[in-house]
């Protein structure tokens, strides 16, 4: 969620200054929609300043007011916000970064964007996010956890699937897992690929999406994909999410196994997530920060052995 131009606005609804609402700053995927849907369930109103380009044109029937707007208006975004007597925001979804390269320019950027750009010495997403949410807090516009109305949504822990890993692959996921913690800490990326204990592929400014695609270009069936949160992460912007769409690319990568981090990880259409993965045989487990401990005929991650129940 960087930088946002040119934007129109589409009133769903007359809102008064004593009605409770919060601010969406909105980009892609099921997470806006999610969001918004959680908002509403719990009477709150919703004005969503959306991404065009990345934001699922779906979201103007879930939010009480809409402003599509491009990459690089953060200044515009901060006077839409104020002008609505928001206090209170959120940010919901991704925008890909790598549209910030190879020029930042090319997005057209307001004056504040700018200045927020080229003052952070660190292209790093908790960095530039970080600014970003103190750019709003001066303005009296506070941003808040991204799962404040959808706490629901994060993944609980366990076997979440009909699937299971094998023991081969449980060797996989303890092999990586502390690999992929130590890179999501550099803020290098937060999923990483593995086969017969071996490192295939680390997520990159591409993506998740395309690292899995390279993986499976490489590794073959069998593959497991591990895919956890920074270690203290911050709610507001460094949760990591998996939908439908996360599993077909998996079964597009030939990938058998996703293990992801109980608490700390959006299942996104939980149900049609499980469907998919059961339909294509693919294995999705959650498990503890700390991930699987040794294997001695069972899982120490509140996951029950099979020879056990």
């Amino acid at each position: 969620m960087l930088f946002f131009y040119s934007y129109h606005t589409k009133n769903t609804k007359k809102m008064t200054n004593n009605e409770k609402k919060i601010g969406l700053l909105a980009g892609n995927g099921l997470f806006p929609l999610c969001f918004a849907r959680g908002a509403r369930a719990n009477g709150i109103k919703v004005v969503a300043i959306a991404i065009k380009g990345e934001c699922d044109p779906a979201l103007e029937e879930l939010v009480d007011q809409i402003h599509w707007t491009g990459i690089g208006r953060l200044g515009k975004w901060i006077k839409i916000f104020k002008s609505e007597d928001i206090t209170d925001a959120v940010m919901c979804g991704g925008v890909e970064k790598a549209r910030m390269y190879p020029n930042v320019l090319h997005n057209l950027p307001d004056a504040r964007a700018l200045k927020l750009w080229f003052s952070n010495s660190s292209r790093q997403d908790h960095d530039l996010l970080g600014s970003l949410a103190d750019e709003f807090g001066k303005e009296g516009i506070t941003i808040r956890s991204s799962v404040l109305y959808c706490p629901q949504l994060l993944a609980p822990e366990g076997n979440l699937t009909a699937s299971r890993p094998t023991e081969e692959q449980w060797a996989d996921i303890q092999f990586g897992w502390p690999l992929i913690k130590k890179i999501a800490a550099m803020q290098i990326g937060q999923t990483m690929t593995v086969k017969d204990r071996a490192v295939i592929a680390v997520e990159g400014i591409d993506g998740t999406d395309a690292a899995l695609r390279r993986s499976g270009k490489i590794a073959g069936r069998g593959m497991v994909a591990i895919k956890v949160a920074k270690k203290e992460h911050d709610p507001r912007f460094d949760i990591p999410c998996i939908g439908p769409e996360t599993i077909d690319i998996l079964k597009e990568s030939s990938a058998a196994v996703l293990a992801i981090e109980a608490g700390a990880t959006l299942l996104l259409d939980a149900e049609e997530t499980i469907r998919k993965a059961d339909k294509s045989k693919i294995a999705l487990v959650a498990l503890k920060e700390q991930g699987p401990e040794e294997r001695t005929g069972r899982i120490n991650s509140g996951v029950q052995d099979e020879s056990r129940s």
